[in-house]
């Protein structure tokens, strides 16, 4: 169990309630006629100043917002790991993808989605794979997203290979998910060609997929990929395709997607926070009434 306050510097303000004590009130001046009428002695605090002084740091304390929570770094916290396989073909190169700027190519737009993507997931560890004629993981699945994206940044096409080896893409993003403990386990594979390369058969991929209960999201790009593999392939692992023909529709695909698969909030800080600042106002209320009634002479 932790300590802490979410506005620490009210605390600051705490060494005010010593004016209750020492700062000095106006008197309006007295004469009187026999010097043994004042007290001998007087107490420094009465028990009127004790509680305006415990009402004032209290409300100080409920100012500053103390809290508990539990640490808990992110390896121990398992959620859903997500495998984004990214096809980084020759074809990736083609331009005109996106109506709102022609000259940006396939893999440089879908580089930026892919970004988005990660941003939203805060919950989840993240890996990329990058495929073209063989594949390989171009980082782990890890709750580094700040590092991901750097990753993903240095991406290029062809970087490996022309051609398209899904087959390959997936038993490389199984690879990368075997090192996990989640519970659920999910590869998306973006494309815009058809298996051409490769050591592994998408068959046989598959079945390694299912046996290991990775669901496979797929993303068919352009017009000239194989619509009936892709389909295939995340009918059978139970995750499902998508058709995407532009740059916009791509897009809408990420959010729909990140929409089935919703992440819970992920606070980097804190986990099972629990605030304290309502109970410490109702026992500053309690303890006003109180001073009041005394003030007032009812108690």
């Amino acid at each position: 169990m932790h300590y802490s306050f979410e506005y620490p510097f009210f605390l600051l303000l705490l060494p005010l309630a010593l004016c209750f004590i020492y700062c000095k009130k106006t008197t309006t001046p007295r004469f009187l006629p026999r010097l043994d009428w004042i007290p001998k002695q007087t107490r420094l605090i009465n028990l009127n100043t004790l509680l305006k002084i415990t009402i004032f740091s209290l409300c100080t304390l409920a100012l500053s917002s103390p809290f508990t929570y539990e640490s808990i770094t992110p390896s121990q916290k398992y959620g859903r790991d997500i495998v984004l396989a990214l096809d980084t073909s020759g074809s990736m190169r083609e331009m005109g993808f996106s109506k709102m700027d022609e000259k940006r190519d396939k893999f440089s737009l879908l580089q930026d989605l892919a970004a988005d993507f990660i941003d939203k997931r805060v919950s989840d560890n993240i890996g990329i794979v990058a495929y073209g004629t063989f594949a390989y993981t171009a980082s782990p699945v890890t709750y580094d997203h700040a590092s991901l994206q750097s990753l993903l940044s240095m991406l290029e096409v062809e970087i490996a290979g022309k051609n398209t080896a899904i087959g390959d893409a997936i038993a490389q993003s199984i690879t990368t998910l075997s090192f996990s403990h989640a519970k659920e386990k999910i590869a998306i594979m973006i494309t815009d060609g058809i298996n051409n390369a490769g050591t592994i058969s998408i068959k046989k991929a598959v079945a390694k997929a299912k046996e290991k209960k990775i669901k496979i999201y797929t993303i068919g790009i352009g017009k000239e990929y194989d619509r009936l593999i892709l389909e295939k392939i995340a009918t059978e692992t139970g995750g499902q395709s998508f058709s995407a023909e532009d740059a916009q529709t791509l897009s809408e695909v990420y959010e729909e997607i990140d929409t089935l698969l919703p992440s819970k909030i992920r606070s980097e800080q804190y986990h099972d926070k629990r605030v304290y600042f309502p109970f410490i106002l109702v026992i500053v209320i309690a303890l006003f009434l109180f001073l009041l009634a005394r003030e007032e002479r009812l108690i």
